[in-house]
């Protein structure tokens, strides 16, 4: 009766657990909380002519069938212009597909805003979410500008002599004075006659410190000109005010103020539109935009800013205020016909929040380009208030009116009647890299080609004839650390090919040609070791393209060491310049000196997938730790450059040789690498893909190492978001890594990953870690060895099983680190990649990875990994059922490489297989095969591909959530000794590489056709008798 009793007051204290957890939930997390209504959304109508905006509306109320859309008139000075784009509200279904089926609509995109806010205080910089939730308007990085006296915690890490001699330095001197600005002033130069737009906030009418205001235009909603914030003012005063404590670089520029920002901050992509068309309409020379995000397909707005400069008009714009960290470049800046401005502090080092390059357009397929282009003095930099007096500000577009007023400066120089045919964004953005004083320390991503240099830069436009030319026109592998990360990594033999991505500029007009493809041409004998293709611009607008050398050496330079120095050569041609005849032709030259050592053993050399990897922008790619509240979007590029490339260094000084693949996985040879490193990845896989890495494991080798992430359905969903801007829902495409895919990659192992997001610290190698929602793996092989640490599940389930915790109760053991040999290759799988990531990293797990690479690439075994107690008894193994599921409610295709799209091998693999489907499936080391598999003939090997077609009974499966197939058997069969596979073969029958029986086809046939209601204990049993049978064989 006592038993009874105690058992009912526990169930009552369940019971009572439960509704407690219900009520938290219920209450903190309402299912049915008001939502915002989805308001009519405002859509940019984009035409292929320029005309009257009532020609435009006519022309879509006599093509339109539909009513269910309204034209919005739109009240500002671009109204008495042409334009090529028109606003309407849309409140009926399948209005934009009849719209876009129109002969003269170029485009149709939702109407973007931009939202930007003053920064308060270094750590709490805001952006377009807040613990969070997203923020009114368009998606924005950092601000771009603070208070310098609330930024002092910057300089803690500086030692007392430099504080004082910058302090020093700025009561000696204006910002103008670093330049030289003076001696151009003294010659008469002092912008006259340029005209300056400067968008931003706004100028009031009266301010003291302008003598040249010469038009202020509003392009809001709002009825105002005054700049009621300040920050559009200071702009203006860094260009050309005229105040002795703040001084102008050009205090005679003409200035005209567009007013895109609201008091709010907010502004829309249709109102740049206009201000944009309006500036063309009114010839400005020179156009300052200070602020960015990282949406480069907004389509509607990167379009115009090209028709901007192919109107003549020099922009330049701050690259933003996400340093120190890599991959952060903000649009319009990180646009290679806009000069993007970085920013220093008065001692030349880079300022700590000043954005890093490379670009990251162009990955996963290509290479990022050198951004920012130049970097200038952003830090306690003096401007004007909005009244009256001076006030000091730091961040990039601080940087970026210092740029664009040495440019006002610049333009003044050139004889009026001149400017046009000599001044234009390429050749202004010539003079300043060719003229800018290259920093000691900072690499190229991080200062472009340097400080600066007005008087520089003088005397280049002084003498200036329309030209090509190459930037950087120099790639010197002896150059370190300015040429990081070419420098850090030679080249050799064997290599996947190394990518530099330099811009054409054409100086001599708008529109240019490349003649014939470049040519190599190298000073000396060994120089023919080097292979070289080019991806290029044929097509050269506006004023720039972009020349892409993919350099492998040679086989036969297998075992030099040396240099090879050598000169690139393309041609340009632009149409005659005004009163000439003949087309304009000159030849530009990339400079090389590359370093090449004997290719590295087998083991040294890691490849990295690049290709699966997925970014925002296009869709809604979450962040990796979920503790990172400000900041949801996984943006930074994910590449060895960019958001991993304090990882990629470490790799180096240990030892290893990392490349990079741009493509699928059929694209490289196994029998080159060491180990596979596969890093937070978000694509899908081809079928292909998985045969050919389950046949490089077992049969050629291969180490596989895989750092996965979150994957939780029900955590998405929660965390959609209703964007205002869009007018639309936002919800996640993925989770932090794609584990269904990853899981189905990793099945042929018997490996899976589940859909816990796990965090809490724990202590290895006598090193504290830090896992930041990382997710836990399910199933194991046995004889594998697996490390659990206690953490707390903040999944949407775990958050429930958490709340029933009482504080007497430990946090459950999760499984995060496993490894395992699979025949003749190793894998180690972790879940958590974040400690990685510079992005958000807490913790490093540097450590952790060497050692895995360690094991994966040449069978060393730590003790502490391999410890007996570690080692698995019985399989870890997870129903089908109750793997993690992919999204039914997302069109996953529309941003994925793989699905719906065709298996190729891009630019970024070794020449041999481009355009095909890469490399066939090899049979190697012992000579094994995996069941239904053909031994292919592998002919030349290297150029070798396969038709998966007419390999048959060797379909992988992409099984779902609801498959139920992969529960008829278990996934995992291994035998005691941890190098003794038993892989899982078509059909679900096991092929063991060993005597079989009668008896063992009789026990595998029953465990493929077991009832699914049988228990893992049974099944579990049932394999042990094959074992015994198998072993009792031998």
């Amino acid at each position: 009766m006592a038993t009874t009793t105690q058992h009912r007051t526990t169930t009552i204290f369940s019971f009572f657990l439960l509704f407690i957890s219900l009520f938290k939930t219920l209450t903190l997390n309402p299912p049915f909380s008001p939502q915002p209504q989805p308001q009519s959304p405002n859509y940019i109508i984009g035409f292929t002519q320029y005309k009257t905006a009532d020609h435009h509306r006519a022309y879509l109320e006599s093509n339109l069938q539909s009513k269910g859309w309204h034209w919005i008139v739109r009240k500002n000075p671009a109204s008495k212009f042409p334009t090529d784009f028109g606003v309407v509200s849309v409140n009926e279904l399948g209005v934009i597909e009849e719209i876009k089926k129109l002969g003269l609509v170029k485009y149709v995109s939702l109407d973007m805003s931009y939202k930007r806010g003053l920064m308060k205080h270094r750590n709490d910089k805001v952006g377009s979410f807040v613990d969070g939730n997203k923020r009114p308007g368009k998606i924005f990085t950092r601000m771009s500008f603070c208070d310098a006296e609330e930024q002092e915690d910057d300089f803690v890490k500086r030692n007392d002599s430099i504080k004082l001699g910058r302090e020093l330095l700025i009561q000696r001197s204006q910002v103008t004075s670093m330049f030289g600005a003076e001696e151009l002033w003294t010659r008469g130069y002092t912008g006259a006659k340029v005209k300056m737009a400067i968008f931003d906030t706004g100028i009031r009418a009266d301010h003291p410190h302008f003598r040249n205001i010469k038009e202020r235009t509003n392009w809001t909603n709002e009825d105002t000109l005054n700049d009621n914030l300040g920050h559009g003012t200071f702009v203006a005063g860094v260009v050309a005010g005229m105040d002795a404590e703040c001084l102008g670089f050009a205090p005679d520029t003409e200035i005209y103020a567009f007013r895109v920002f609201t008091d709010a901050q907010v502004s829309y992509t249709s109102w740049f539109l206009d201000a944009f068309n309006y500036a063309i309409a009114t010839d400005m020379d020179v156009l300052n935009l200070s602020i960015g995000g990282p949406d480069y397909l907004d389509l509607p707005f990167v379009e115009k800013i090209w028709e901007i400069t192919a109107n003549n008009i020099i922009m330049v714009s701050a690259i933003g205020n996400d340093g120190p960290l890599y991959g952060t470049l903000n649009n319009p800046a990180d646009q290679s016909d806009v000069i993007g401005v970085g920013g220093i502090d008065y001692s030349d080092h880079i300022a700590s929040f000043s954005s890093r390059g490379m670009s990251t357009w162009e990955l996963p397929h290509g290479y990022g380009r050198v951004k920012p282009d130049v970097v200038a003095y952003g830090r306690d930099i003096m401007g004007s208030k909005i009244s009256s007096g001076c006030k000091s500000l730091s961040g990039t577009s601080v940087a970026s009116p210092v740029v664009a007023g040495v440019v006002c400066l610049l333009v003044s120089v050139i004889p009026e009647p001149d400017r046009k045919n000599i001044l234009n964004p390429a050749s202004m953005k010539q003079a300043l890299v060719e003229g800018a004083a290259k920093l000691a320390g900072p690499n190229m991503y991080e200062q472009g080609a340097g400080r600066v240099d007005l008087l520089e830069s003088y005397e280049i436009l002084k003498n200036y004839k329309p030209r090509a030319s190459i930037f950087p026109s120099v790639l010197d592998y002896t150059d370190c650390p300015y040429t990081w990360p070419f420098c850090r990594q030679p080249l050799y033999a064997g290599a996947m090919p190394v990518i530099f991505n330099a811009s054409i500029l054409n100086g001599m007009g708008v529109i240019g040609y490349v003649e014939s493809p470049p040519t190599w041409h190298p000073f000396e004998e060994v120089g023919n070791l080097l292979s070289i293709h080019f991806t290029y611009s044929e097509v050269i607008w506006p004023w720039t393209g972009y020349l892409a050398i993919h350099m492998q050496i040679k086989e036969e330079g297998a075992q030099f060491s040396g240099n090879i120095e050598g000169n690139v050569t393309l041609r340009v041609s632009s149409p005659p310049a005004q009163g000439e005849r003949r087309p304009q032709i000159s030849t530009c030259v990339l400079q090389l000196k590359l370093k090449v050592v004997p290719t590295p053993p087998r083991a040294k050399r890691i490849l990295w997938d690049q290709f699966h990897n997925i970014k925002y922008p296009p869709g809604y790619i979450p962040r990796d730790s979920l503790d990172v509240r400000n900041d949801i979007l996984d943006w930074h590029g994910d590449h060895l450059h960019t958001n991993f490339h304090i990882m990629f260094n470490m790799l180096r000084d240990v030892g290893y040789y990392v490349e990079t693949l741009g493509s699928p996985l059929t694209c490289f040879d196994a029998r080159q690498y060491g180990t596979l490193l596969l890093v937070d990845l978000e694509e899908e896989y081809f079928a292909e893909e998985i045969e050919k890495l389950r046949d490089d494991v077992i049969n050629t080798g291969l180490g596989v190492a895989v750092f996965a992430e979150w994957y939780n359905v029900d955590t998405m969903v929660k965390m959609r978001f209703f964007d205002d801007n869009t007018r639309s829902w936002w919800t996640p495409v993925t989770g932090g890594a794609n584990n269904p895919a990853l899981n189905d990659l990793l099945a042929p192992f018997g490996i899976a990953f589940g859909d816990k997001i796990l965090s809490g610290d724990f202590s290895l190698f006598g090193e504290e870690n830090r896992y930041a929602s990382g997710t836990d793996i399910v199933r194991f092989p046995r004889g594998g060895y697996v490390h659990s640490f206690p953490f707390s599940d903040s999944s949407e389930s775990g958050a429930t099983q958490n709340v029933l915790l009482t504080s007497s109760t430990t946090k459950a053991d999760s499984p995060i680190l496993g490894l395992t040999v699979m025949g003749e290759g190793r894998i180690a799988v972790y879940g958590d990649s974040n400690c990685l990531d510079s992005s958000h990293m807490v913790t490093n797990c540097f450590t952790l990875l060497k050692k895995m690479l360690d094991f994966t690439s040449e069978n060393v075994r730590d003790p502490v990994l391999f410890s007996n107690s570690n080692k698995q008894d019985t399989p870890l193994y997870e129903d089908d059922n109750q793997l993690p599921s992919r999204r039914t409610d997302v069109n996953f295709s529309s941003y994925s490489a793989v699905i719906g799209k065709e298996l190729i091998c891009r630019t970024d693999t070794r020449f041999e297989v481009w355009g095909t489907k890469g490399y066939s499936l090899q049979v190697r080391g012992r000579n094994r095969r995996l069941p239904g598999y053909p031994v292919i003939d592998l002919g030349n090997g290297f150029n070798s591909t396969y038709d998966v077609s007419n390999i048959r009974h060797s379909k992988v499966t992409l099984r779902n959530k609801d498959d139920s197939l992969g529960n008829r058997y278990l996934g995992l069969f291994y035998g005691d000794e941890l190098d003794v596979p038993m892989l899982v073969g078509s059909h679900w029958l096991i092929y063991v590489s060993l005597c079989l029986s009668s008896y063992r086809y009789l026990t595998i046939e029953l465990l493929a056709h077991s009832p699914k209601e049988t228990s893992k204990k049974e099944r579990i049993k049932l394999w042990q008798i094959v074992q015994f049978i198998v072993q009792y064989q031998h």
